[in-house]
């Protein structure tokens, strides 16, 4: 799969002025790429942190398409919730809380200079994340 077959991809049902926009290169540009030009490394990195996809598949086919998200310390997080709320978190409010921290990082990492917040990409993100979830152990 050539760079431009992996940013179509990574395009999918978006537009292209859309997707531009979102990693902050002219609609030209992207234009360029996607009928065979390569990127340099540097706008090749800014594509895949725009995008929140992982500069090694962009660039080379090769491991995964979206980086992972920053690792939710879930101790410090209960914590938090017990001093704030009083009590301690049930699972159900638990598995709440990581997923609204993590719906913050992405919507925190990917917010525009006009205060646009891609919340359809935060709602795909977090779909792909639960899928990607291990089974958790009845133990």
């Amino acid at each position: 799969m050539s760079f431009a077959q992996r940013l179509k991809s990574l395009i999918g049902e978006e537009s292209i002025s859309g997707f531009a926009r979102r990693v902050d290169i002219s609609e030209a540009l992207l234009r360029k790429y996607l009928k065979g030009s390569e990127p340099s490394l540097n706008k090749a990195n800014q594509i895949a942190m725009k995008a929140n996809c992982s500069l090694e598949w962009l660039a080379t086919g090769c491991g995964y398409l979206y980086r992972q998200a920053e690792v939710v310390d879930r101790m410090a997080l209960n914590s938090a919730y017990e001093h704030v709320s009083g009590h301690k978190a049930d699972e159900a409010t638990s598995e709440k809380m990581v997923k609204i921290v993590s719906g913050y990082q992405y919507l925190r990492t990917h917010k525009k200079a006009d205060g646009y917040l891609d919340i359809s990409g935060m709602a795909s993100f977090l779909s792909l994340a639960q899928k990607d979830e291990p089974e958790k152990n009845n133990s």
